[in-house]
């Protein structure tokens, strides 16, 4: 049996991974979500899904991104879910309380083309 140093072996990694790995690896930023997601009705938040086994918390936001928060207890869900304003409950109790990951970020809107010498909005755009 030969012996190859650990150096040796990650430098040939890096040179042809295709004949070290069966399939591409995927990119370290894409995130596919298997979680289903329930709709909600809130302000901020379209739908929440959670995973028990994984105590993983979903939330999409109505601009379209999607965040993952990490080892959520089943108990912090059901609160969320039996919230009567949950946008108001993410804040206090899911916001900068658990680790967060981007699955997917927020989408573009596409504004309406405003007439030439029209005023710069308000800035309350997509609030309610």
């Amino acid at each position: 049996m030969r012996h190859v140093s650990v150096a040796t072996f990650i430098a040939m990694l890096n040179i042809a991974p295709a004949v070290f790995c069966a399939e591409p690896l995927p990119t370290t930023n894409h995130i596919v979500s298997r979680i289903p997601r329930q709709r909600v009705e809130s302000s901020a938040i379209t739908a929440i899904g959670y995973s028990k086994r994984g105590r993983i918390l979903e939330i999409e936001f109505v601009n379209g991104a999607i965040y993952r928060y990490l080892n959520v207890p089943p108990a912090m869900h059901r609160d969320l879910m039996l919230a009567e304003s949950k946008a108001r409950f993410y804040d206090s109790n899911i916001r900068r309380h658990y680790y967060s990951i981007l699955v997917r970020p927020r989408q573009k809107e596409e504004s309406p083309a405003k007439p030439p010498g029209s005023a710069k909005g308000d800035g309350a755009a997509g609030r309610e």
